[in-house]
């Protein structure tokens, strides 16, 4: 099966990379676009691929097209852009939407792909850019079931964990709850390691602590150690995580519901300065490389 990708930066790169290496299993990687130019001719030249200058390009050099890009407006112009998108002479072709935007969007673009004789599948994912490189993502996926058992033996090459959700949406919804609440437990941890270094306490010790009691979280497992080494080099930034919660409080919307946390961690990710001083402290050297992601740095 040849296999194009939409988007190569940090996820998509590695993502074609793995399948790259896992070509024996029967999906090669045919042509790879971005809005970067120099991205995508780059990766091209290392993955020994077509570097497509338009996205019906791809389409035509692929027999499934997986798409990391970066939200809702981008997701709508590669597949209805005015003159090239993805879905030229797209019958018979199977897209796989791996980006975190809004459930709506890809029920819009499974019907469009549909009216273009193709189908289309959301992969969203809840994993980094090791776990990419590694074929270790989890993979939540919604659509129609006939698609997901299309693309399922490719899934596989590049998931630990591939899960069918439901109808087109779902799987887009339970990724914005993942990421509001992953967003949450950063900004909180953030805050928690910050007092701590205020009060004197020694850092190692009060992750320990945190590891073994209520305080413990995914996050800490990921990025505590991070955070106490004022390590923040940017892969996943504020602006994103800004989005993802909106992602989640327009939803609450819909539904006349409130949620403070999330608005009050969306509103933080926002803001070009921390409203926390005990976070303030920590934060410049971060906000400069990577503005507005909550953490610790010097």
């Amino acid at each position: 099966m040849n296999i194009g990708f939409v988007g190569v930066g940090r996820m998509g790169a590695n993502m074609a990379r793995r399948l790259k290496d896992r070509s024996a299993s029967g999906g090669y990687v045919t042509a790879v676009y971005d809005s970067n130019r120099k991205v995508a001719t780059e990766l091209a030249a290392e993955l020994g691929c077509a570097a497509a200058q338009d996205l019906s390009e791809v389409t035509a050099e692929s027999d499934m097209i997986l798409t990391v890009v970066t939200d809702d407006n981008a997701m709508r112009e590669i597949f209805s852009g005015t003159g090239d998108n993805l879905l030229k002479n797209a019958r018979g072709k199977l897209f796989i939407n791996c980006a975190t935007i809004s459930p709506q969007v890809h029920v819009d673009v499974e019907k469009l792909a549909k009216e273009a004789g193709a189908e289309t599948l959301e992969a969203c994912m809840a994993s980094s850019m090791t776990q990419a490189r590694e074929g270790k993502l989890y993979l939540m996926c919604g659509g129609k079931e006939k698609a997901f058992r299309k693309a399922e033996p490719i899934l596989k090459e590049l998931a630990s964990t591939v899960r069918f959700i439901g109808k087109a949406g779902e799987a887009a919804k339970v990724k914005a709850l993942v990421n509001m609440v992953m967003n949450i437990n950063t900004a909180g941890l953030a805050e928690g390691l910050a007092l701590g270094a205020a009060l004197g306490l020694d850092l190692e010790m009060l992750r320990d602590v945190f590891s073994q009691t209520g305080a413990s979280s995914r996050v800490l497992e990921t990025d505590g150690e991070d955070m106490q080494n004022r390590e923040h080099s940017c892969f996943f930034s504020a602006a994103h995580a800004a989005k993802d919660s909106g992602i989640a409080l327009d939803l609450a919307r819909t539904l006349g519901l409130d949620l403070p946390l999330a608005r009050a961690t969306k509103e933080q990710y926002d803001r070009p300065a921390p409203s926390f001083s005990a976070q303030a402290k920590f934060n410049a050297k971060m906000r400069r490389s990577c503005p507005a992601k909550p953490g610790l740095a010097t």
